[in-house]
Formats: structure tokens, C-alpha cells, sequence
């Protein structure tokens, strides 16, 4: 991540335990090797009350420092974000801030440090293909640097998605976008994707019982090496009220753990493949803390067994 601008210098760098983890904490994003537990920024404002509570802003900027400090170094985030919702519902309410709260909380971005960002959902629906310089640009500005490390084309009840994705692959030819992912896509999106531009992540929604129709997405980002990086992992069929969806069957899980049902969502998920990257946002620090620890967590082929049955 390079920056366009300069900022106050910060005192915070990725933790210097990165480099002496396994290996198989680690996927590839292009060029930059990520751990697969990230942190996303969709909950930043912590929902509708916490959207209305005291310096929202100022407790997301000590968060995403500490998420850092913590080492993290892919942050999910999108012009939109932080957004909040209805149970079960798909729409939500866009409160905007995220982009600047990264900036004013990391920049100069630290070296090592991937944020991706998506562009496609507008105020009037999905963008025109026409219209996507424009936020584009925005994101830019916005976050501060002369190229975005990761741009998500996310669609919504398109078709086909070769028109849309190929001004980003443009885009990309010009050196404003470093690398390509596709989001709320079906297999026949990734392989016209693919045909125009090289892919290094699918973002599809995906957890312990939800959205399991994706299993074969999965498979095939697998198989070609691509990123896949599940949204509502955690709040499952709760979709945009965010939260943690419990079930008994977890319950059970986490108990003999002694761990958090979000951690063994969290494990789970991991487990799906070493390409699967985790994203979990949360406004909590002690939340953050917990969810990194998520890989420490060793399901066994029983746990794995019941995870696994537990259907949409």
C-alpha cells in the first residue's frame, strides 16, 4: 500500500510474530502474502445503536490500530461501509465513514498492509459501467494512495458481469488498481472474469449453515488457486443485522472448547480449504482479540462432522 500523501508518521507496525507463524496461516492476495484472518469494516459503528453512540469514529480508529498491532494485514472495507440492517434482510443503511476512519487511523500505511475495497452498489442500485472510474477515484481520494492494493467488483442482479469488470480491468492497465476480485458472483461470473482479467479472490457469502450453494465456488477458487473470502460468516441468515447466529449444535462445539460460537464459526470456515480467507468484523476490541485466536482453535473430525451437516 503506497500513499499519495504524507500523514503524521504512527507508531504502529505489523506484529513481527507474521513472519514466524506457519505457513499455512498465510494465502497469497497477487503479490502480498496475508494472514487468513483479517478484519472487515462493514460493523465498525457497531449497528444502529452504536451508529448513534459517543465518537463512533474515534473507537474505530483505536480499533483498526489495534487490529494492526495485533497483525493484521488485510482489512476489508468498502466507500459504503459501515453499514447496518434488518435481520435477515439484504439492504442496508450506508453510514459512509469507513475509508477515512482507515486512513486517519494508519496512514502511512504500514508496509505489508492489503486493503481491499469494492465498488458496484450505489444510492440508485448497481453502478453503471460508465460510473465506475468515478468511484474509483473516490476510493482513492479518500483512502489516500495512488493505487488501490484490491478492487472487488461487487454485483448486484447482473447477468453478466463482462462489461462492468472490464473497465476495472482498465482500470487496472493504468495502474490505479493493483489487483481483481469479484463479490455476490455465481460460476458462470468467475469464468467470464477470468477470460478478461486474471482473479485473486471471490467474495461470496458463506458459513456454517448459509450459504452452502457456494459450496462449489469454493471448490472451483480452490482448485485455481483464488482467494475465497466468505461475508456473513459470522451472522449467517441474520445477513445485515450482523451478530453472531447461535444454534445448539455450536453451542455444544464451543463449550468443549471452552471457546466463543464466533470462534468455532471462525475455525470452520478456515477449515474449508487454504485459500479460504476470514474477514470478521466487529466494533469491540475484546471481540477483535477473540476472533484472532480463532486459528488457534483445533476442530475435531466429529466437530468438523456436525458443522458440516448443519444445512441453509
Amino acid at each position: 500500500m503506497q500513499n499519495s500523501q504524507e500523514y503524521a508518521p504512527l507508531p504502529i507496525n505489523l506484529s513481527s510474530g507474521i513472519a514466524e507463524s506457519k505457513s499455512g496461516e498465510f494465502w497469497r492476495l497477487g503479490e502480498v502474502e496475508v494472514r487468513r484472518i483479517g478484519f472487515g469494516t462493514k460493523r465498525l459503528a457497531g449497528g444502529p445503536s452504536g451508529a448513534a453512540g459517543r465518537d463512533p469514529q474515534q473507537r474505530a480508529v483505536a480499533l483498526l490500530r489495534r487490529a494492526v498491532e495485533l497483525g493484521v494485514n488485510h482489512l476489508d472495507t468498502a466507500a459504503f461501509y459501515p453499514s447496518h440492517g434488518r435481520h435477515g434482510e439484504t439492504s442496508f443503511e450506508s453510514l459512509g465513514w469507513a475509508n477515512d476512519v482507515i486512513r486517519r487511523a494508519l496512514a502511512p500505511y504500514p508496509k505489508g498492509l492489503v486493503i481491499a475495497t469494492k465498488v458496484g452498489p450505489t444510492a440508485h442500485g448497481m453502478a453503471r459501467p460508465d460510473e465506475l472510474p468515478g468511484l474509483v477515484d473516490d476510493e482513492l481520494r479518500v483512502l489516500g494512495v495512488e493505487a488501490l492494493d484490491l478492487v472487488y467488483l461487487r454485483q448486484m442482479g447482473l447477468p453478466s458481469i463482462a462489461e462492468h469488470f472490464g473497465v476495472l480491468a482498465e482500470l487496472r492497465t493504468r495502474g490505479k488498481i493493483r489487483e481483481l476480485g469479484i463479490s455476490n458472483v455465481r460460476v458462470e461470473h468467475l469464468a467470464e472474469a477470468r477470460a478478461i482479467a486474471p482473479v485473486v479472490a471471490v467474495q461470496n457469502r458463506y458459513g456454517v449453515g448459509f450459504g452452502r450453494t457456494n459450496d462449489e465456488m469454493l471448490r472451483l477458487c480452490g482448485a485455481a488457486g483464488i482467494a475465497f473470502v466468505p461475508f456473513f460468516a459470522l451472522a449467517a441468515e441474520a445477513r445485515e443485522a450482523g451478530g453472531v447466529t447461535e444454534s445448539a449444535a455450536i453451542l455444544e462445539i464451543a463449550e468443549r472448547h471452552a471457546a466463543t460460537t464466533a470462534q468455532i464459526r471462525l475455525a470452520w470456515t478456515l477449515s474449508r480449504g487454504d485459500h479460504v480467507l476470514a474477514i470478521p468484523g466487529t466494533s469491540s476490541t475484546h471481540h477483535l482479540e477473540e476472533n484472532l485466536k480463532a486459528g488457534e482453535i483445533a476442530l475435531s473430525p466429529a466437530d468438523l462432522a456436525t458443522l458440516d451437516s448443519i444445512t441453509d
